[in-house]
C-alpha cells in the first residue's frame, strides 16, 4: 500500500487548557510518522470547535498559522461531541485515506496512532482503541460502566466493552458511516454494524491532565439512555412485562382481600388503597415517559434538521492547493 493520507480528528469544546499540550503531542507524532514515511506529508490534525465559549478557536487559528500540520473546523454553536466527530469525518473523508478520532484531553493513548495506521495498511478497515483496564477511574465510574455494557449486551446491542471514540476508520468505513442519517447519534453502536474488517489495539487510559471532563454524571446518563433507546425497544417490552407483574400482584391481592372478607376480618382499607393508587400511578408515568422518549426521537428524526452547521471550514480550504497540484501533474 502507498503512503496513506491521515487526518486526526479532535473534537473540542472549551478545551483552552489542554489544546497547547494536545497540539504539541499530536504534532510530534504526525511529524515522526511523516519522517518515517508511514503517512503522506500532507496529513493533518483537524480540530473541530464545537461552539466553544473560551479561547479554543483562537488557539486553533494560531496553530494553523504556525504550521500546515493543523487545521480547524468551527461550528456555529454547540451541537455535541458525536456531531463534532461526524462533521470532522464527513469533511476529512473526502480527502483522506484514513481518519483517526481522539479526544482533546489525550486520556486515550496517542502513541497508539502509528500502530493503528500499521493495522490499516495490513487490511483493517476499522481499528478500535480499547482500554485494557479502568484503574484510572473512580469506583463509581467503573461500576456504572460495567453496568452499562452489561445492560446493553443483555438487550442485544453489540458494543465493544471499554471502547469509546478512539478509533481509525478507512475511507470505505467513513463512506459507509455517512449513510447513517439519524439525528440521535450513538457512534459506539453504529460502528460495529458496519460489518467491515475490524481489529483492536489495547492501551491504558490516563487521567485528564488539565481542564474539566465534558461528560459529568448527567451527560453520562443521557448518553447511556440515548444508546439504549437508539438501538433497542427492550424498554418498551419491559413495560409490558412490568404490567403483567402488576396484574399478577393484583390477582394475589384480590385473593387476599376475598379471604379476609370471608373470615370477617375486615379492616379499613384506606392505606392499602392509597398505596395501590400511588404504585399504579408511578408505573403508568414510568411507562408513558419511556414511550415518550421514543416518540421524542421520532419527532426529532422526521424534522430532518441538519445535525450541525459549519461556520468556518479551514480544512477544506487547505486541501484546494493540493488538489490543484494533483490535477496539474495529471
Amino acid at each position: 500500500m502507498q503512503q496513506p493520507k491521515l487526518t486526526i480528528i479532535v473534537p473540542c469544546y472549551n478545551e483552552e487548557a489542554v489544546l497547547p499540550r494536545s497540539s504539541a503531542v499530536l504534532g510530534d507524532i504526525l511529524t515522526a510518522m511523516i519522517r518515517n514515511q508511514q503517512i503522506r506529508a500532507d496529513s493533518q490534525v483537524l480540530f473541530v470547535d464545537d461552539g466553544s465559549t473560551d479561547r479554543t478557536w483562537e488557539l486553533i487559528q494560531a496553530f494553523e498559522k504556525r504550521t500546515s500540520l493543523f487545521s480547524g473546523l468551527k461550528f456555529s454553536r454547540n451541537f455535541g461531541h458525536q456531531n463534532a466527530l461526524m462533521a470532522g469525518m464527513q469533511v476529512a473523508g473526502h480527502y483522506s485515506d484514513a481518519v483517526i478520532t481522539i479526544d482533546a484531553d489525550l486520556q486515550d493513548d496517542p502513541d497508539l496512532i502509528p500502530a493503528m495506521v500499521a493495522d490499516f495498511k495490513t487490511g483493517s478497515q476499522i481499528v478500535l482503541g480499547v482500554r485494557n483496564d479502568r484503574s484510572s477511574d473512580s469506583t463509581f465510574k467503573r461500576w456504572t460502566a460495567e453496568t452499562f455494557y452489561g445492560l446493553m449486551r443483555r438487550i442485544g446491542v453489540q458494543l465493544v466493552p471499554d471502547h469509546a471514540d478512539f478509533r481509525l476508520l478507512s475511507r470505505t468505513a467513513v463512506t459507509a458511516l455517512m449513510r447513517y442519517q439519524e439525528t440521535n447519534l450513538f457512534l459506539r453502536g453504529i460502528i460495529p454494524q458496519l460489518g467491515l474488517k475490524t481489529s483492536k489495539l489495547y492501551y491504558q487510559r490516563q487521567p485528564r491532565f488539565a481542564g474539566e471532563s465534558k461528560y459529568p454524571l448527567k451527560k453520562m446518563v443521557t448518553f447511556a439512555l440515548d444508546g439504549i433507546t437508539s438501538f433497542s425497544i427492550a424498554p418498551i417490552k419491559a413495560i409490558m412485562s412490568l404490567g403483567l407483574v402488576v396484574i399478577a400482584v393484583s390477582g394475589l391481592m384480590l385473593i387476599y382481600a376475598a379471604v379476609r372478607f370471608v373470615t370477617g376480618n375486615v379492616i379499613s382499607g384506606w392505606t392499602s388503597l392509597m398505596m395501590s393508587l400511588w404504585f399504579l400511578g408511578g408505573i403508568q408515568l414510568l411507562g408513558l415517559s419511556i414511550i415518550g422518549e421514543y416518540i421524542g426521537k421520532i419527532f426529532a428524526e422526521v424534522k430532518h434538521r441538519p445535525r450541525y452547521i459549519i461556520e468556518t471550514d479551514d480544512y477544506s480550504a487547505s486541501q484546494q492547493p493540493v488538489l490543484v497540484a494533483k490535477q496539474q501533474r495529471q
